[in-house]
């Protein structure tokens, strides 16, 4: 089943500061996902259960969300 997200903007928009942090607590959220004593096929294959997503695709996203702090915030 597939879940619909709804955006809203919000007014004004987040200050870089707030979105500095969000990035990097989704990196740090990444990192003890692999950490938690799953191993990352297990992880592949639980987030493509739910989301019929193809695991290529699921790997390529969780190998960079790690990484979206040394990208974004300079």
């Amino acid at each position: 089943m597939t879940q619909r997200v709804k955006i809203t903007k919000s007014d004004p928009p987040e200050t870089k500061e707030i979105l500095a942090k969000a990035i990097v607590s989704i990196g740090k959220a990444a990192d003890k996902l692999l950490l938690s004593g799953l191993n990352k096929r297990a992880v592949l294959v639980l987030l493509q259960a739910e989301t019929k997503l193809p695991q290529r695709d699921i790997k390529i996203v969780l190998e960079a969300l790690p990484k979206l702090e040394q990208w974004y915030c300079k």
